[in-house]
């Protein structure tokens, strides 16, 4: 499903991301964890290219982008590739003048240009799909945060991509509304739906990921399972790492 080769990205004379190789399946859940400013984040921008690497190759279902060669991809071939994601932000990014529905609907009629009707339509599905066909009339600003967020993933959803993509999509929230969404992320999971999760979640990690991947100073140190990476690494950096109290 996602196929990354040789991925570099810096700002300036920073980089950040210093040769980045994985390969993601069809259906998997992969958290990416690791120090703040180790690369995370940088890497899940690239994927949705919302962050335009310097040097290397995205592959994501058929449609596979090569960077920093003579030839840069041209911007329709960029939109191809972010079709395939779905993107969930730590901050909702909702449109505050819209309603819940038209939120979710902004990118059906206006990017795929699908009929009102039939937008109108998945939109309703997928807010019944999160556990909010209520709110379908509600602005963002009469929901709790999680009831944000929820909408903030159905809108993700609404495009039908191959991978969904999450930027620490709990972090500003109380663990009781984090935990509202975190069950809507474990039924996607359950449901064979492909993620890729930023998360400093430790218990999430465990139940929900197939591989997880530790990045640090730019640079993958380790990936595996849950109970090779969290129970059983034998690197001392990543060690103490999962020594401090994550939630």
């Amino acid at each position: 499903m996602i196929n990354i080769k040789n991925l570099h990205k810096s700002f300036g004379d920073n980089e950040i991301l210093k040769g980045i190789n994985l390969n993601i399946k069809k259906g998997e859940t992969t958290i990416i964890i690791g120090p703040s400013g180790s690369g995370k984040t940088t890497l899940l921008r690239c994927l949705n290219l919302l962050e335009v690497p310097n040097q290397g190759t995205i592959r994501i279902g058929d449609n596979e982008l090569e960077f920093g060669g003579n030839k840069e991809p041209t911007d329709k071939e960029i939109l191809t590739l972010r079709r395939n994601t779905g993107m969930v932000f730590q901050g909702f990014h909702l449109f505050p003048h819209m309603t819940v529905l038209a939120n979710i609907m902004e990118g059906l009629t206006t990017v795929l240009k699908q009929p009102k009707k039939v937008a109108h339509d998945k939109a309703l599905n997928l807010l019944e799909k999160v556990g909010l066909l209520d709110k379908c009339n509600s602005y963002p600003h009469e929901l709790s945060g999680g009831q944000q967020q929820r909408v903030a993933i159905a809108r993700a959803m609404a495009i039908e991509p191959l991978v969904l993509l999450f930027d620490e999509p709990t972090s500003a929230l109380d663990p009781e509304l984090a935990a509202e969404v975190l069950k809507v992320m474990k039924e996607l999971s359950h449901d064979g739906m492909t993620m890729v999760v930023v998360t400093h979640n430790m218990s999430f990690a465990r139940d929900v990921a197939d591989n997880i991947i530790f990045i640090d100073n730019g640079i993958i140190l380790d990936k595996g399972t849950p109970d090779e990476l969290l129970n059983n690494s034998t690197n001392t950096r990543i060690k103490q790492f999962l020594s401090l109290d994550f939630n």
